[in-house]
């Protein structure tokens, strides 16, 4: 059998070292933190799991939190302006959210459980050799690794030079959930974006605030907040970017209740997106993928990252199965089998953090008047290969709403 060395215990990892698992193969997952660790630091992120991984979750045995309890069923949108849009989009199998410091833990545990070796410890850029002759492949699963230079940026997937948006996620008490239970995708033109989650985490059922800001918009002064220094400014600032930006969220507010659900349960920062190749060949010729974050780093804005490293994931471990062996035709096979998703994640994400595109407005404004549509779109967040083959033209975005019966707009003169 293969020795599978993963570094890096996040989605991409843990899911890849359970699926290798099942099938008895020795893997060793390095981390620079433990469960124990991970369990009792600062929010990394707020993150949602679409239809898809929850279904690799349950292939896997690690599905403990069930979609009855800890689901949602729908999104539901608010554009402002001049002439607000609202409108609902309804998924055909539920999606979940739980604090990624309850469930990396879990996964760590079960993997630990059925034979998988977890070692902490930094790895360094110096560890190479050792790492490369110990495995017959070296999957890269941490975008913050010391072997992130190994694999070089794609330029034709990474338009940016520096982030588009800057991020402030944040749990709260005191927010009634949308009815019924669902995501909250709101949109301040010129401003950014908010995402209002539905999430489980140490203090049971919360909602997570996720400020998409554009630089220099008057919505990313929370990013200039502390929290720790000035608690009630920092909330005051909140409710005051809801009241301006978003008020679907703001109506449901519970005045007296509002608040941070703890000091650690916040993050402020900034990412750039950015595509790497798929692989590299290591100087003992053996070869290195990069999965997960190390492949690419997408804005949260529309929830890709952490859903397509899990498909990563499956398909590194489908064809390390399947294949004969673990060379370049093995990495060339890996990496055509996971583009059409992980790419398109990647293309609809930096699709949605520029300027609006007119097709875009079109499709927004059509969806409000056509619940097909609007649901193929939001069913689409666990499919975002199709989300992408709908919105990279205006000929595909009109062509989508036309087989939904939406009312296009009028044509150019």
């Amino acid at each position: 059998m293969p020795r599978i060395g993963i570094i890096g215990a996040g989605v991409a990892g843990l899911h890849l070292g359970l699926l290798l698992r099942q099938h008895d193969v020795p893997v060793t997952l390095y981390t620079d933190r433990s469960p124990h660790d991970l369990a009792t630091s600062r929010l990394q992120a707020t993150v949602a799991h679409h239809a898809p991984t929850l279904q690799r979750e349950k292939d896997l045995g690690v599905h403990f939190w069930p979609d009855a309890e800890y689901g949602y069923t729908c999104h539901h949108h608010y554009v402002g302006g001049e002439q607000p849009l609202r409108f609902r989009g309804d998924f055909t199998r539920p999606s979940s959210a739980v604090d990624q410091r309850l469930y990396l833990p879990a996964l760590a545990e079960a993997y630990e459980n059925q034979g998988g070796d977890l070692r902490v410890g930094r790895v360094e850029a110096g560890d190479l050799t050792t790492l490369a002759d110990r495995h017959e492949l070296l999957v890269v699963a941490a975008g913050r690794s010391a072997f992130s230079p190994l694999f070089a940026s794609r330029d034709a997937y990474s338009p940016f030079r520096e982030p588009q948006r800057r991020l402030c996620a944040g749990l709260y008490h005191g927010i009634r959930p949308a009815d019924p239970k669902g995501v909250t995708l709101s949109i301040a033109p010129g401003h950014g974006e908010l995402i209002e989650i539905p999430l489980f985490s140490r203090d049971g059922h919360v909602s997570a605030l996720l400020f998409e800001s554009v630089p220099g918009s008057g919505q990313d002064v929370l990013n200039d907040l502390s929290y720790e220094e000035d608690p009630a400014l920092f909330l005051r600032a909140v409710r005051d970017q809801l009241a301006a930006r978003h008020p679907d969220v703001f109506e449901r507010i519970v005045p007296g209740e509002f608040d941070l659900t703890g000091p650690l349960d916040l993050v402020q920062g900034a990412l750039t997106p950015t595509v790497r190749e798929d692989f590299a060949r290591l100087p003992n010729g053996r070869y290195a993928l990069a999965v997960g974050d190390a492949h690419t780093v997408v804005d949260p804005i529309v929830g890709q990252g952490a859903n397509a490293a899990s498909h990563s994931a499956w398909v590194t471990g489908e064809e390390i199965g399947a294949d004969l062996a673990l060379d370049e035709l093995f990495c060339r096979r890996v990496a055509q089998r996971r583009a059409d998703v992980v790419l398109g994640a990647a293309q609809w994400s930096n699709f949605m953090v520029q300027p609006p595109a007119a097709h875009l407005l079109e499709l927004l404004v059509a969806m409000s008047g056509c619940q097909s549509a609007a649901d193929a779109f939001t069913d689409n967040f666990g499919h975002p290969d199709r989300q992408w083959r709908i919105v990279a033209t205006a000929e595909r975005t009109h062509a989508f709403l036309e087989r939904h019966g939406a009312a296009l707009p009028p044509a150019a003169p």
